[in-house]
């Protein structure tokens, strides 16, 4: 051998786990041609894995042997055979195009003599050890993730809206990252009301601030981390399981699976769902007079317009009432409850100690924390300004301080704002709710489907009169009998 190309390589991985740096590669290389007064034609460096050998240094080295087209006899030197390739396919590959190059690969540490036909078991050894270390350290790694997702850890990096951080400990964890966790959990409230369509929701986040592509925002929409849950993937022996996550969760489960509905293309059956029980609040909660099953509700069309009816839901019977009148007779009858002069004062003690009041205090609570990240956000501010005026902080760091903290004050002042508002409205609430000769009741039309069904199973209609299509008087509620009065 009289002359040849040096070859050095290493990964940042292998780098760290053995010590492998390029230049003691090229210094032992180089001793190597020195001793058997080997010219070196040339010496690439290469910071890249082996998995294949699309790498830019090898590259460079096969387009200089192509380059010489009288195909003189080339060699490449390298240490061992796991610096040529990782990959015992790719490595057989290789060989073969550089056979046809005249060209040879040589391991100085684990020579193979082409000549000998016993030396290509030799060969195969030394290619198939690394490629066995890399896929036992492939499946290590695995198996060492999927076993963080199974303890509720995310080991990787956190979707939007979270933040990986240190305990001083080491100890790894996940916390929400403002103000990006704020507007993820908007946009899921957003979506779940069914007026807005998932492109409409990303520009409201994206014109308030967020930053998230189209691909990424429609992942983030079937994201179960968002709800406190990781979902740990199948193998050949396990299926998929989704584990209880040990980070803090932006939306409830409930709300998560709204969404998951509306994105299967359940959309309008689950909004066409809501629309019937809000045209038919007394449904399932009126019995027939004939058959006394309970009457399920729908729609018939008539000559000019639609009407909404009550009817049994029996082949057999013929039960059917119109809604409009039961609904505005039920409506009349709660126009008739008020409460007992007695109760007023003890409906205040009730707002004192577990209602009203306490909810104050909590917003109350939230408010003043909200204001007192607010200080510490500024007094971060005004350290890092003393730091950058004293020459102790860079200009660039200073920047991404103030970048960082100017966001998060902004999201904390919309955070404040909702608080304000909040306070706000309880306080009228008080002043409403204990004035005198109050109709708790008077509002039962404009409440949701919801509070008008909970009113409806305190204050239930007890039969229907066939012959005047009314309904008969209410029966209130045993544990409200002795605050509730009724006119006749």
């Amino acid at each position: 051998m009289e002359s040849a190309y040096i070859y050095v390589r290493v990964s940042t991985d292998e780098q760290k786990r053995k010590g492998y740096s390029l230049v003691e590669q090229e210094e032992r290389l180089l001793h190597h041609c020195e001793l058997n007064r080997i010219k070196v034609r040339g010496i690439f460096r290469e910071d890249f894995s082996a998995k294949d050998f699309n790498r830019p240094e090898w590259t460079k080295l096969i387009h200089v042997i192509r380059k010489n087209k009288q195909r003189p006899e080339e060699n490449i030197l390298f240490l061992k055979w796991d610096r040529f390739s990782r990959n015992i396919a790719f490595a057989y590959q290789m060989i073969d195009i550089l056979k046809r190059l005249n060209a040879k690969a040589m391991a100085i540490d684990q020579p193979v003599d082409f000549e000998v036909p016993e030396s290509i078991v030799m060969l195969a050894v030394y290619l198939s050890i690394p490629e066995a270390e890399n896929t036992r350290r492939g499946r290590n790694t695995s198996d060492g993730l999927r076993r963080a997702r199974k303890l509720g850890r995310w080991p990787g990096k956190p979707p939007v809206g979270y933040i990986n951080q240190t305990a001083p400990d080491g100890r790894k964890y996940t916390v929400p990252k403002h103000p990006e966790s704020d507007y993820v959990a908007w946009s899921f409230q957003q979506f779940a009301k069914g007026i807005y369509s998932i492109s409409h929701v990303r520009r409201m986040a994206c014109s308030n601030g967020f930053r998230c592509s189209k691909n990424n925002f429609y992942k983030l929409l079937h994201n179960p981390f968002y709800c406190g849950i990781i979902t740990v993937p199948p193998t050949k022996t396990e299926e998929m399981q989704l584990v209880e996550a040990a980070h803090e969760p932006l939306i409830e489960k409930s709300l998560f699976e709204t969404v998951q509905l509306m994105l299967k293309g359940k959309r309008s059956q689950l909004l066409g769902k809501q629309s019937l029980k809000s045209l038919f609040p007394l449904r399932g909660l009126l019995h027939c007079p004939w058959c006394n099953h309970k009457l399920t509700g729908s729609i018939s069309q008539g000559r000019t317009k639609k009407y909404r009816y009550y009817h049994c839901g029996t082949s057999k019977c013929k039960g059917r009432f119109r809604a409009d009148i039961l609904d505005a007779c039920y409506e009349e009858q709660l126009k008739k409850i008020y409460l007992s002069p007695t109760a007023y004062e003890l409906f205040d003690l009730v707002l004192q100690d577990e209602n009203v009041f306490s909810v104050k205090k909590e917003f109350e609570s939230e408010r003043n924390a909200i204001l007192s990240e607010i200080d510490q956000h500024q007094y971060l501010m005004s350290k890092a300004r003393k730091l950058l005026l004293t020459e102790k902080l860079d200009f660039d760091d200073f920047t991404e301080i103030k970048r960082e903290n100017t966001q998060a004050i902004t999201s904390l002042n919309h955070r404040l704002t909702d608080a304000e508002n909040k306070l706000n409205s309880i306080q009228c609430t008080i002043s409403d709710r204990l004035a005198p000769n109050l109709d708790i009741f008077q509002f039962y039309k404009n409440y949701d489907v919801v509070g008008k069904r909970h009113i409806i199973s305190l204050f239930v209609p007890p039969f229907i009169d066939p012959f005047n299509k009314s309904l008969g008087p209410l029966k209130i509620n045993d544990a409200l009998a002795g605050i509730v009065r009724l006119n006749n």
